[in-house]
């Protein structure tokens, strides 16, 4: 009986697990690092700052409420858009003119970590909206709302 719910549980951590606790936890423990590859893009050091702030609390926050049903589908558009933004901020592989380069690359090093990205979003999409589009508008009537994911359906 136990079983699926296992299943469900490890199934949204294996989604969120990278962001919870190994990408939260790596910006705290090198905390100036994360601020000093934020300013390479926003120069100004409070921006910079409050962006690194702002992206721990989203990968604590988020994953905790996907994990415990809390608001989890909420969570899950935050953690997609969050991936998306993320994507386009940090893997600019269009930028490195070496995607098309034979060997090494950095552009095509950094397209592998954008697709992640948005496969991640993709992920966090289906916790948000299900596998079919009618639950969608309830979503957008009730986005605080838990899918209740650790329930059982009747037989």
């Amino acid at each position: 009986m136990a079983f699926p719910i296992l299943v469900t549980l490890a199934v949204r951590y294996m989604l969120v697990m990278l962001f919870f606790p190994f990408s939260a936890l790596d910006k705290l423990l090198n905390f100036r690092g994360a601020v000093a590859q934020a300013r390479q893009r926003f120069s100004a050091p409070a921006v910079a700052t409050a962006l690194i702030v702002l992206g721990v609390c989203i990968e604590i926050l988020m994953p905790i409420a996907i994990l415990t049903g809390t608001a989890d589908r909420l969570a899950a558009f935050v953690m997609a858009g969050y991936c998306g933004v993320t994507a386009l901020l940090w893997k600019p592989f269009w930028a490195k003119g070496d995607f098309w380069r034979a060997g090494d690359s950095k552009g095509r090093d950094l397209f592998w970590d954008f697709l992640k990205n948005f496969g991640l979003a993709g992920g966090f999409l289906l916790i948000t909206f299900g596998q079919t589009s009618a639950a969608a508008p309830g979503f957008l009537a009730a986005p605080f709302a838990s899918s209740h994911p650790y329930t059982m359906a009747p037989r």
